[in-house]
């Protein structure tokens, strides 16, 4: 019982920053609630301004020499830090892998659908993992495989580029194409030019 005590005394280890009188050092580097530099400070002035102002005083950089602390709204960082977490894993979710399978001797009809799959994924702005099925003897020409992987890199290029280069995975060879994202951001941009001028 005593080890688990213990152990959970020494529990995880706090990434929440110090704040207040919890910070225990002689003299920090202080940056005002502007983002203005006060410059090195004793820690009971950094505390005094801080409350003067009805702020609190955040140990920014503790590793610094002295430690760098920024007079701030805490509760309001702590809420905005939340808020642009759950918009980053938002934005993550979005990024969505589908996949298209090919046969080395695809005829010509099957590879323009199935391209056009692939163009309309890209576009979307989506990743598409390519895999080519081997069977039987085509499992001795590996390079049928990658000479339609590099057609199909080739022919959708201008909406997406290889991210993983083609490997083997027992019978099969997968590639991975991701859509350009600069292409989608300056879309956008030209929209909300578009958008502007009608104005």
């Amino acid at each position: 019982m005593t080890v688990i005590g213990e152990r959970r005394r020494g529990g995880a280890i706090s990434v929440e920053p110090r704040i207040n009188d919890r910070i225990r050092v002689p003299e920090v580097r202080l940056v005002g609630p502007q983002g203005e530099q006060v410059g090195i400070v004793r820690i009971e002035d950094a505390l005094r301004l801080a409350q003067e102002s009805d702020l609190d005083l955040v140990e920014v950089a503790p590793m610094a020499k002295p430690p760098v602390c920024k007079i701030m709204d805490y509760g309001k960082f702590k809420y905005e830090a939340a808020v642009k977490m759950r918009e980053a894993r938002k934005n993550q979710a979005h990024t969505v892998i589908k996949e298209m399978k090919l046969r080395p001797k695809i005829d010509q009809h099957d590879y323009d659908t199935k391209k056009g799959h692939v163009v309309r994924f890209l576009k979307a702005g989506d990743k598409v993992k390519i895999t080519i099925m081997f069977r039987g003897r085509e499992q001795s020409r590996p390079e049928l495989g990658l000479r339609l992987l590099a057609k199909l890199a080739e022919d959708v290029q201008d909406l997406g580029f290889v991210e993983a280069t083609p490997k083997q995975d027992g019978r099969n060879m997968i590639m991975v194409l991701a859509p350009h994202r600069t292409k989608t951001v300056q879309t956008r941009a030209i929209d909300t030019e578009t958008v502007a001028a009608e104005a």
